[in-house]
């Protein structure tokens, strides 16, 4: 019984680690509305980033944090 209640307890800790992870879009416009290509955008105090795109859209997948 305490094997199944330990799997139990390490499966649902394996699928809430997976939960948290989720992927922000968006696109950066400067002061006028005009879309900015090749901006960087990055997790705040991580190296964690991309580059935005000939829009100025940008899709990063991150857990908690602050862009």
């Amino acid at each position: 019984m305490k094997k199944i209640i330990t799997i139990l307890i390490l499966l649902g800790c394996f699928v809430t680690g997976f939960a948290q992870q989720r992927t922000i879009t968006g696109t950066v416009t400067d002061e006028t509305g005009a879309t900015l290509p090749g901006v960087t955008v990055l997790l705040k105090g991580t190296t964690i980033g991309t580059i935005t795109d000939l829009q100025g859209n940008y899709s990063l997948s991150v857990g908690d944090g602050t862009l």
